[in-house]
């Protein structure tokens, strides 16, 4: 009787002691979760995602409310990686001093002699026919594919009044770039973010081009302006375009991203940065980690969150980003093609995320650009669907596809100041 008499004191004790310390455990634990979930980043794909995005922009005053992270601005923070056991640079660039002896290498031969574009014959364009582009037969399409020395291919700027309309002033000015970093912010969706991270060399070999159209002109805050004089908005020269050729915004920000051969004639080097970046790297000591140093022609990066095309498109109609029938006109064409699901371009997976593009410019990536550009014309503005279809069957190029690591070295990002919305059908241009 003794021993149970003991033993239900003991019992007693231990019951009065997790009575005491279960409520602050079990609030501290409530802390720790509701502290994770402040802490996870939006996933746009579902509801889940929104909830988290809601609570990371209520917990951080510095991401606004369309999920613009502006603390992102200026930082030269250069992000790290594990690869063989130890921790490394994601971009490794040359010293300060190799920068400033850095200059452009000798052009080498090229497989592809003369490319040549195609100009509208005749008294004019045909009816319901865009001026910008011409109209593309399927056999002209195929027979572009063909690389054979002298070539002449659809590139835009087609008809005798094409659109998209540069000044004098600014047409003269960018036949003087020999390299540039460039942008465009169409439909005033986009701030302007000053580059940084340049030296002083590579400011007096680079340009940097913003094209906007009179929209974004008129919409910008005045601070972020450029100058009437210098047509200067701090290191970035803007280049106003009017008579923009197509309806639809995606299409027309093309032609800066793809076709920058054709709007800079003497440029040898180029970098597309989209405008919801912030570039932050030296352009001249990108050119030699990206291109001279891996012997590459075409530097892009490689998609993060997938490799299938088919996948791909799924995705891109549950964001909204294009319609299902556009997207599925194009990939049913590929399918029926042969194209298979998770292609691969010298060991690796071939869709890219194109938001920047570091590249040469030679006869065979004008080429290449321009069958890419008739691609995103035909079907679908959304680049990344056609990208691993051009690369794949075009064969001929030196690409360096190098880690999404590698990207957020380049770049700042910011996000769009607008996000996407469910699409109306765009009337035929």
């Amino acid at each position: 009787m003794k021993r149970k008499k003991i033993r239900s004191g003991w019992q007693k004790v231990v019951i009065q002691a997790a009575l005491r310390w279960l409520c602050p455990a079990l609030a501290m634990a409530a802390l720790l979760v509701l502290i994770a979930e402040l802490r996870v980043w939006p996933d746009e794909s579902g509801v889940r995602g929104e909830k988290a995005r809601i609570k990371v922009e209520n917990a951080n005053p510095e991401i606004t409310a369309t999920g613009r992270k502006e603390s992102n601005l200026g930082s030269l923070a250069m992000p790290m990686r594990r690869a063989k056991g130890h921790s490394e640079p994601c971009l490794k660039l040359p010293s300060d001093e190799v920068i400033e002896k850095l200059e452009f290498p000798s052009r080498l031969p090229s497989p592809l002699g003369d490319l040549r574009f195609a100009k509208q014959s005749g008294s004019g364009v045909e009816a319901n026919t865009n001026r910008f582009v011409g109209s593309q037969t399927m056999a002209e399409r195929n027979s572009s594919f063909q690389i054979r020395e002298n070539m002449e291919v659809h590139c835009g700027f087609y008809g005798e009044d094409p659109g998209f309309d540069i000044d004098e002033v600014d047409t003269a000015f960018l036949k003087t770039c020999k390299a540039v970093v460039t942008t465009c912010n169409f439909g005033g969706g986009d701030d302007i973010y000053q580059p940084i991270g340049m030296s002083d060399a590579s400011l007096a070999k680079v340009c940097y081009v913003a094209f906007w159209d009179e929209v974004t002109l008129s919409q910008m805050p005045e601070d972020k302006r450029p100058s009437p004089d210098t047509r200067m908005a701090g290191l970035w020269r803007v280049v106003v375009v009017r008579n923009l050729p197509f309806n639809d915004q995606r299409r027309n920000g093309k032609i800066p991203k793809l076709l920058g051969h054709r709007l800079f004639p003497n440029v040898r080097y180029s970098i597309w940065v989209d405008s919801k970046y912030q570039f932050r790297r030296d352009p001249m000591a990108v050119f030699h980690a990206l291109l001279w140093s891996p012997q590459a022609a075409l530097g892009i990066s490689e998609h993060g969150a997938r490799r299938c095309v088919y996948r791909e498109g799924k995705a891109v109609v549950a964001k909204n980003k294009a319609l299902p029938a556009e997207v599925d006109l194009q990939l049913s064409q590929y399918q029926a093609e042969g194209f298979p699901e998770n292609a691969t371009f010298n060991g690796h997976k071939a869709l890219a995320e194109a938001s920047v593009i570091v590249r040469e410019h030679t006869p065979v990536t004008n080429l290449f650009m321009c069958l890419w550009f008739n691609e995103v014309v035909r079907y679908t503005a959304r680049d990344q669907l056609s990208f691993p279809y051009v690369l794949r069957r075009f064969g001929l190029l030196q690409l360096n596809m190098f880690p999404v690591c590698t990207r957020k070295a380049l770049v700042n990002s910011i996000g769009h100041r607008q996000k996407a919305k469910p699409l109306e059908r765009i009337p035929t241009e």
